[in-house]
């Protein structure tokens, strides 16, 4: 994916119906991060909060565990049946990685 700017993760979020759209929005979020690590060489935004464009979790081990935190919470709260598409809804655990501490 080749974009000439940043992209609307919740934009994105929004069209993820099936597994290409799916794995697109993998992509963008993938070059979200790789854009937030660019931004914070050499200009970090400091220990306690998030990065230049939202990242709270600069692992791929915190990413998870945020991810799979969130993904817990909605599950046992009923919310993740609000959303009825697997696809989205997988894409919405991950998107949870970014921001959920």
């Amino acid at each position: 994916m080749t974009t000439s700017g940043p992209i609307d993760l919740d934009k994105l979020l929004d069209t993820v119906c099936d597994e290409a759209t799916f794995i697109e929005f993998m992509q963008a979020l993938a070059g979200d991060f790789a854009a937030e690590r660019e931004a914070e060489n050499g200009n970090s935004s400091g220990p306690y909060g998030p990065g230049h464009l939202g990242w709270e979790n600069g692992t791929v081990d915190d990413f998870l565990f945020a991810a799979a935190a969130w993904g817990h919470i909605k599950m046992l709260t009923g919310q993740s049946a609000a959303e009825p598409n697997l696809w989205r809804r997988c894409a919405h655990i991950l998107y949870a990685g970014k921001f959920y501490e």
